[in-house]
């Protein structure tokens, strides 16, 4: 791990910069205390990515639990008792992990995938114009169409554009053009631009924007930079962790809310790996089982000290591939940056502009939803495409689990589509004689899926026909489509059709009873 630090410890910056917004906003979407995002971040950073074996993820709270999380305080009488509710998740997760249940995130396709890093980065994007052009009404991290503040995705853009912050904005155009310039021009020129992080340097810019423009006509009020909480004792900083309240273990609606953790950010991390090892240039694999392992354990830690629920986070772990991070280093030393910067720093955090931040999120999304993948997802075919496409759509109109669920539905009808198309193969053989020879030969796997496509096909053969069913390269033959044979052998004898069925056993000329001979095969065969 120690031999990438050079491309690591850069990248950690970026992540740090990320993730620190994204925090706070999430902690404030749930309604939380705002040191419990940070908690959760700071975990997430150094507890699950030391013990995850994913290289370069980044886990931290998740948007995607905002809504439960905002739901469970109410409804379970005070954040301590959902801190136990975290604590049991944890628990479950390691149990999820033990089962080897993280096979299940091998089973989304690759379409949908895509179309989630596609619908991330978009919904990225339209999440941090309003940002960038200083209006924060909705929190970071608010990735809901409908957002917290009352509005949506869209409507939050046009009451930003109506009022745009001249200050937040100026510092955000300063930020992007460092940004761009770092990454396509300056980036090229030496070592010293690829050590040196255009972000760094962007919210750099942006904190002397806010010391030196400071009582000015130009000046960026606090409700317009990070704010991060300032203990003013050792005391009053210790007093900002809180601890689940124990006794709520034997209530009923702590262990649903605890189950329902456990299941959405298992299954939220497991897309994440996915996603994640796909931006990966070096195409490792993340062992899921001890990733779920990882998270739970990170969520057993976070509960007990006050922080929000974890899951391995998109965002973060996308930010962290595109500074060139190698490996977990750049996910802990950002966990650690965050811990030393809330001890040491707080007040220096809270001058960074949340319009930099914006900037720097903009680039991100970009990068995950470039034209150039909507092309060669269009090209790859309508049973790629429309998977994609739909996925995209969901997430960005409603949030990240509906829109892979509408995604993962539109794959199966897909896949039953072509299940339905690819049972069987007929042909035409010869013609002579006066007699039309046809030749039908079934899949290796044959479901009543294909009931239709083969009943369709045998009811349009022609009289007076000779057909060969050819079933030796079948391993399963569904019952249902047993009786479509059976049944057509009354109407072949009627039309005149022939039958000969080739299968491993030998040669049989019409058939009597299809369901008898169906029950004698071997299974192998």
């Amino acid at each position: 791990m120690f031999k990438n630090l050079k491309s690591d410890i850069p990248a950690s910056i970026v992540v740090f910069f990320v993730a620190l917004p994204l925090c706070l906003g999430i902690a404030l979407a749930s309604g939380a205390p705002l040191f419990s995002g940070l908690i959760a971040g700071i975990i997430g950073g150094v507890i699950v990515g030391a013990l995850s074996g994913s290289q370069i993820g980044v886990s931290g709270p998740a948007a995607g639990l905002s809504a439960i999380v905002l739901t469970a305080i109410t409804t379970l009488g005070g954040f301590e008792n959902f801190l136990m509710a975290v604590v049991i998740g944890g628990v479950i997760q390691l149990i999820f992990g033990f089962l080897k249940a993280g096979v299940i995130g091998y089973y989304f396709p690759s379409s949908v995938i895509k179309g989630m890093l596609t619908g991330i980065g978009i919904i990225i994007i339209l999440k941090q114009i309003p940002h960038f052009f200083g209006y924060d009404s909705d929190p970071e991290g608010d990735f809901s169409f409908f957002q917290v503040d009352g509005e949506n995705t869209f409507s939050e853009i046009f009451i930003a554009l109506n009022q745009v912050n001249l200050s937040a904005t100026i510092i955000a155009l300063i930020g992007l053009g460092i940004l761009l310039v770092w990454s396509n021009i300056l980036s090229k020129k030496g070592k010293f631009f690829t050590i040196i992080q255009g972000p760094l340097v962007a919210v750099a810019a942006g904190i002397l924007y806010v010391i030196f423009m400071k009582g000015s006509s130009l000046g960026i009020n606090a409700n317009h930079l990070v704010q991060v909480p300032i203990p003013d004792s050792i005391e009053s900083f210790i007093g900002q962790f809180s601890f689940p309240n124990f006794s709520a273990i034997t209530e009923t609606g702590v262990w649903i809310t605890g189950f329902t953790i456990a299941l959405v950010a298992s299954l939220e991390t497991l897309l994440c790996v996915e996603a994640t090892d796909k931006l990966d240039p070096e195409k490792r694999v993340t062992p899921t089982n001890r990733e779920l392992i990882a998270q739970g354990t990170g969520n057993i830690l976070s509960g007990l000290v006050g922080g929000l629920p974890i899951t391995q986070v998109i965002v973060r772990s996308s930010a962290n591939v595109q500074s060139g991070g190698k490996t977990k280093m750049s996910a802990i030393i950002h966990g650690f940056l965050l811990l030393i910067s809330v001890i040491l720093i707080p007040g220096l955090l809270n001058f960074i502009p949340l319009s930099v931040l914006a900037a720097i999120l903009l680039i991100v999304g970009y990068k995950l939803a470039k034209p150039a993948t909507f092309k060669s997802m269009y090209k790859a075919g309508w049973k790629q495409f429309v998977p994609y496409i739909v996925t995209v759509v969901g997430i960005v109109f409603t949030d990240l689990l509906i829109g892979i669920a509408l995604g993962l539905a539109v794959g199966i009808v897909v896949v039953l589509y072509k299940s339905f198309n690819n049972s069987h193969f007929l042909h035409i053989e010869d013609m002579s004689n006066g007699v039309q020879k046809l030749k039908m030969t079934l899949a290796e796997e044959v479901t009543f899926f294909n009931k239709a496509a083969i009943l369709n096909e045998l009811d349009s053969l022609p009289e007076n026909s000779h057909l060969e069913l050819d079933v030796r390269k079948t391993r399963f033959l569904d019952l249902d489509v047993v009786e479509i044979l059976q049944d057509f052998a009354l109407k072949a004898k009627n039309r005149n059709i022939h039958i000969t069925l080739v299968s491993e056993r030998g040669v049989v000329e019409n058939p009597t009873s299809y369901i008898e001979f169906f029950k004698l095969r071997p299974r192998s065969a």
